[in-house]
């Protein structure tokens, strides 16, 4: 479906529809609000509603974390291309304080990483990135939990023939 709608859309118009629309991604109460043309930047709220407010009237932990779980490997899959596999890896999600108000997460990737990543994936053939994402107030003054990422990154044809690999050592 996203190979479809890359022929209507531009990937930018795609990612943040895709997921605003997306049912999954709409019962995080997240909300892509700012996408820069190259996907380098991804800009989420996270309003607090009847929706995600919990006993103690703050938002909801899983409702924090399923808003920006999925955002740093799918962004990254849409920055570095077809040739790689990229899978989330684990995640840890350290509460500060509570979330009485909207929360807004940035998501940033720069031309640099990503070469960095290419180069170490040349190299290496696979590779673990660490993102590390702040859920902070509007003006950027208050944390309020931080979220740390690991994703699995690696060559395409290294990752089928290890996976070949596997079902042979099994059989």
């Amino acid at each position: 479906m996203a190979s479809i709608g890359q022929k209507l859309f531009s990937k930018h118009i795609l990612f943040k529809y895709g997921f605003n629309y997306s049912p999954m991604y709409k019962r995080s109460t997240g909300k892509i609000i700012e996408i820069t043309k190259d996907l380098l930047h991804v800009k989420v709220k996270i309003p607090i509603s009847w929706k995600n407010r919990n006993y103690v009237n703050s938002i909801f932990g899983g409702s924090l974390f399923s808003a920006v779980d999925p955002i740093p490997m799918i962004q990254l899959l849409y920055l570095i291309g077809d040739d790689y596999v990229v899978w989330d890896k684990a995640a840890d999600i350290r509460f500060k304080k509570p979330a009485k108000q909207n929360v807004y997460a940035d998501f940033r990737y720069t031309e640099e990483e990503l070469q960095d990543i290419k180069n170490r994936i040349d190299t290496e053939n696979e590779i673990e990135v660490k993102k590390t994402t702040e859920i902070k107030s509007e003006d950027g003054t208050t944390t309020f939990c931080v979220v740390h990422k690991t994703i699995y990154v690696a060559n395409k044809e290294f990752y089928k023939q290890k996976m070949k690999n596997r079902k042979k050592q099994k059989a």
